[in-house]
Parts: C-alpha cells; structure tokens; sequence
C-alpha cells in the first residue's frame, strides 16, 4: 500500500508529510538511530506521581536488571496493576519513554504501573526480552500485596514492539498458567515477521515503514529471521489458537504498515469468543498520537485508549489459580 500525502489525516500531513519516503535502509542506520531514541528518553522521575526504581533478579540465571514502579501520590491499596512495556523497534528505549501514558491511565483510573526495563534486541535477540518481560510480570503478581495492586487485576499493555510483547505475555500466560490476566491493552502491536500483508507492502508511511519494520524483526529474531521456525510467542499472529486470552483494547492508524495484522488479529480474537475494544484511526501513521498530540485524530485515539480503560478496570478481573 503505497502511501500518497493525501492518505494521511489533514492535521497530521503538513508535519508528518517530510517524514515520508525517509526510510531507514541498513544496519548501520538502524542501529545509529535506535541508539539515539534510547539516548533521547527523559529519565528524570516526575514529581506528580512516586517513582521507584527496583532491580528483580532474572529466573534464567539470576542476573538482575531494572523494574520501574509508579503509584498515585495519595496511597491507596487494591488498585489496578497495569503492566506496561516501552516500544521502540524491540531495539531502543526505556520505561521512561510511556510517561505521558501512564499519566492518561492514572488520571482516568488510579493503578499502579510496572514497567521493565528489558534486554534490547542488538545485544541479546529474542527471546532476551520477552523473557524478562515474563519475569517481571511473575514478580509483579508474587508482590501484589507489597505494592498496593489487587492481583486479580493484572493488566498488561505496551505501544508498537511493545505491545508484541504485551500479546506474547497473554499467549505464555494462558498456556503456561502460571498467572491470569485481567485485559491487555497492546496499542498498534508488531505482530507479524512475514510482512505479507496489502498495509504492508511497499508502506513508505512517515517515520515507520516497511523498511523499518524488516529490519525490527531482522535485529529481534536473530538466527531465526526469515525461516520457518519462528515461534508464536515470537510473532503472535502465527498462532492458531486464539482461545481464552484476556480482553483485547487496542487502536492503529490507517496507513500504518501494521494495520492489517492489527484488524486480522482483533478478528481472531473476536472469533475466538473474546472481548475485542478495537479501532483504526484512518489517516494516521504509526505513533500519530504522541508526535501530533494536539490532532483531532489524536485526541480521539487517546480517549478512546482512556475510556476503553477504565471500562475495563470497572468490568474485567481474572483471580490467580
């Protein structure tokens, strides 16, 4: 789906338009650049709300690696616990890098949120972060009580390979049962390393295209890309069985290269019998929402994200076995 300016929302085009066609196109450039964003994420702890810093220990070998904490100022006990994980191309990033969506989901329902700070995918392919992903989240449940979260209340989310990560949680969850998930909130989820899909093909969206996507999935997969043995909770859209995962709340724009895996997977899942909250914002591209705040189209999308949560943080609760 090549895309032309006038595929994109009114407001969006005049600055996301130079963006277009800039794509990133080798490894060197990649890596430069995913350095770069990690670089760039403000690690300083608001003041609006009590941060914490805390290092739990891997299940694989015990090394131990960071877990930021974040909680309303006014103490309160059995609150949501939402488990959120950064996006940036597997490869780039920290927790810090969400602040503006944990401060929408706190204002619109108080929670507490569990962020990790995982391996990036240059230094330790899958399944390096997903695993500590998993650790962390087991950690989360084991310590409910201690910080202040209900623990039939454990939510999991994420934006872009984050939000993969927030899938593959679910699907590891359900089929190892060793934690129940209350809903998932995966915004615009990488969930394909095929990249077969009509939304895909020759996509030259601004700021992240197909190009950038492939080489995403190169950097995460390793020895495993472009073969047949990529395992579902690698890349979730390769799954067959869709059944008893947790609540669905996701949105993506419209010329997002994305955007068909997202619709095909909130249509399994539907099909599967569970609860799907689901929309696409035509005209936007991948992470609209924080680069054109102040869009309608924005706006929207955020609201949408706010009111499909607390929805959910009034109706959607799984007890731990």
């Amino acid at each position: 789906m090549r895309i032309t300016p006038e595929m994109l929302d009114p407001e969006l085009r005049e600055i996301a338009e130079p963006f277009m066609d800039s794509s990133i196109d080798s490894d060197e450039a990649f890596l430069a650049g995913m350095v770069t964003g990690t670089e760039m994420v403000d690690t300083a702890k608001p003041d609006d709300m009590h941060c914490e810093d805390v290092w739990i220990p891997r299940r694989s070998d015990g090394s131990k690696f960071r877990v930021l904490i974040l909680k309303p100022l006014s103490r309160k006990e059995d609150l949501p616990g939402v488990f959120w994980i950064h996006g940036g191309a597997f490869a780039s990033g920290k927790p810090e890098g969400s602040m503006n969506v944990f401060r929408r989901l706190m204002e619109a329902s108080p929670c507490v949120i569990v962020s990790p700070d995982y391996r990036l995918s240059p230094e330790a392919p899958y399944p390096a972060g997903v695993d500590d992903c998993y650790d962390a989240l087991l950690w989360m449940k084991e310590n409910a009580k201690k910080l202040c979260i209900r623990d039939d209340q454990l939510a999991v989310g994420g934006d872009s390979s984050g939000a993969n990560f927030a899938v593959s949680l679910c699907l590891m969850a359900r089929d190892r049962g060793d934690v129940n998930i209350a809903f998932q909130m995966p915004l615009f989820p990488a969930l394909d390393d095929r990249m077969t899909s009509e939304s895909m093909r020759d996509n030259n969206a601004p700021l992240v295209d197909k190009s950038l996507i492939y080489l995403a999935w190169k950097f995460y997969l390793g020895d495993l890309f472009e073969t047949d043995n990529i395992p579902v909770y690698a890349a979730p859209l390769r799954a067959t069985d869709f059944s008893r995962l947790p609540p669905f709340i996701s949105y993506v724009g419209g010329v997002d290269p994305i955007r068909d895996d997202d619709v095909a997977y909130a249509d399994k899942l539907k099909g599967a019998g569970v609860p799907v909250h689901f929309e696409v914002f035509e005209g936007g591209f991948h992470g609209f929402e924080e680069f054109c705040p102040d869009a309608d189209v924005s706006m929207r999308a955020k609201k949408f994200l706010v009111d499909s949560y607390k929805y959910a943080a009034e109706h959607y609760f799984a007890e731990q076995g």
